[in-house]
């Protein structure tokens, strides 16, 4: 049986999300071949949805492998859109 309680179950869980989340962040802004200011996404337990528009199939493709290369990331659901 844990000897931790609810509250701190919670808060453990909590700064494990925000540092995945910054951890997915980071990625996306170290992209050289991504503008970030039109990308969104949302990260919970190794999974990963990313939102918004790029100009390329290419830079689609990259924002997806940046974030397969993290530890951690079991899932990529590329819901980017191109726009040329």
């Amino acid at each position: 049986m844990s000897s931790s309680t609810l509250p701190e179950d919670l808060n453990r869980a909590q700064q494990l999300d925000d540092q995945f989340e910054e951890k997915v962040s980071s990625a996306l802004r170290q992209n050289p071949h991504l503008q970030t200011r039109n990308l969104r996404f949302e990260a919970t337990e190794g999974h990963v949805t990313l939102r918004g528009q790029v100009n390329s199939w290419y830079q689609k493709q990259m924002a997806q492998e940046s974030l397969l290369q993290l530890e951690g990331i079991s899932r990529v659901e590329n819901q980017l859109e191109v726009c040329w």
